[in-house]
């Protein structure tokens, strides 16, 4: 069965050039043979946070919130896609990730920052390490930066110009360091179950 991998993005601003990196990590890893399935933070408006989704009663949840949850319940490995914001995170995708806890545990997560410039969101990078790892995930030592992303990729994703080969020669590596740990973390919740 091939590995469900959530590629997770947040910006919610105008003019939203990150997606194009969100664009050709669904396709790159679907080209691989994934189930590769965007999960946009715009799109699904959460509110900022106040309840998270364990702390509603059983089937009282917000529609979105209800379905996220089963997506990520149901996900083999995460790629969170943030750029940099004054050296810190993007406040959408850490919103969404927010709300919920339990639904990460136990599968890899990858980061991929992107920035309009030559770092491509690294500081935001080292950040969410942090943070994905004490919300109980997995999080893989290799990382992409994209910078300047929009001299990367075009609008529809597709790599350009050097920044763009840089890309597409740093992705294999990638994709293999999440494919070892999701088929790792698959096993092993197949041969003895998590213990909480």
């Amino acid at each position: 069965m091939p590995p469900a991998i959530l590629i997770l993005y947040g910006s919610y601003r105008h003019d939203r050039a990150g997606i194009r990196l969100a664009r050709y990590l669904v396709a790159g890893f679907a080209a691989r043979g994934a189930n590769a399935e965007l999960i946009d933070a715009q799109a699904i408006g959460l509110p900022m946070l106040d309840r998270m989704y364990k702390e509603y009663p059983k089937g009282q949840a917000p529609a979105p919130l209800e379905t996220l949850a089963g997506k990520i319940r149901a996900a083999d490995a995460f790629v969170f896609v943030t750029g940099e914001y004054n050296w810190g995170v993007q406040p959408g995708l850490k919103n969404l990730t927010d709300h919920f806890l339990e639904e990460w545990f136990w599968r890899p997560a990858a980061i991929a920052s992107y920035s309009a410039g030559r770092l491509g969101g690294a500081r935001a990078g080292v950040i969410w390490h942090g943070t994905l790892a004490e919300m109980g995930m997995v999080v893989i030592s290799s990382t992409l930066t994209v910078g300047p992303v929009t001299a990367a990729l075009d609008e529809a994703g597709t790599p350009t110009g050097e920044a763009g080969e840089a890309l597409k020669r740093s992705f294999p590596r990638f994709a293999d360091d999440l494919d070892w740990w999701t088929e790792a973390t698959r096993r092993q919740r197949d041969h003895r179950p998590p213990p909480y």
